[in-house]
C-alpha cells in the first residue's frame, strides 16, 4: 500500500546517528543522503526517509502519529529500543514488552521518540508465552 514514509527533522546528523543505530539493531542497513539532502533507508522494498521541511520551517512531530518498524525478534526490539535511547531517543509509553491487541493477537513491542520527537514503534509478533 505504501511507497515510503518520510519524517521531518531539523538536525539530520542527529537523526542519522539515531536511525543508523536503532534500525541497525533490526537488520536494516545504514542510511544514505541523496542529492536533495534527504536521509534514506531502503530495506526489503520499503523506503524510510528523514528530511528537513521543504517549506524551510521547523520540523514537528505528528501528535497521535506513529511509525512502526518490524523487528525479527524480541531481542531485536529490546536492542533497538536500548540503542535508540543511547543515541538521542527517549522512551515513551510503557516499557518494552508484550501487548494484547484485544482480538486474540499479541505483539512484543517498544515505543520511543527519535531526536526530533517523532514516535516510533519497534515490534514483532508474539510467540507462545
Amino acid at each position: 500500500m505504501f511507497s515510503h514514509v518520510m519524517l521531518g527533522a531539523d538536525d539530520l546528523d542527529a537523526s542519522r546517528a539515531f536511525y543508523d543505530a536503532t534500525l541497525g539493531a533490526l537488520g536494516i542497513p545504514p542510511g544514505a543522503i541523496d542529492a536533495k539532502g534527504r536521509l534514506i533507508y531502503t530495506h526489503k522494498g520499503g523506503r524510510f526517509m528523514v528530511t528537513r521541511p521543504i517549506d524551510g520551517g521547523s520540523a514537528s512531530h505528528a501528535n497521535g502519529g506513529t511509525v512502526g518498524f518490524l523487528a525479527p525478534s524480541y531481542e531485536a526490539v529490546e536492542a533497538g529500543h536500548a540503542i535508540g535511547v543511547a543515541h538521542g531517543g527517549t522512551t515513551c509509553e510503557n516499557p518494552p514488552g508484550l501487548r494484547e491487541l484485544g482480538d486474540g493477537r499479541r505483539l512484543y513491542l517498544a515505543y520511543l521518540r527519535d531526536p526530533a520527537g517523532n514516535k516510533l514503534c519497534l515490534l514483532t509478533p508474539a510467540t507462545a508465552p
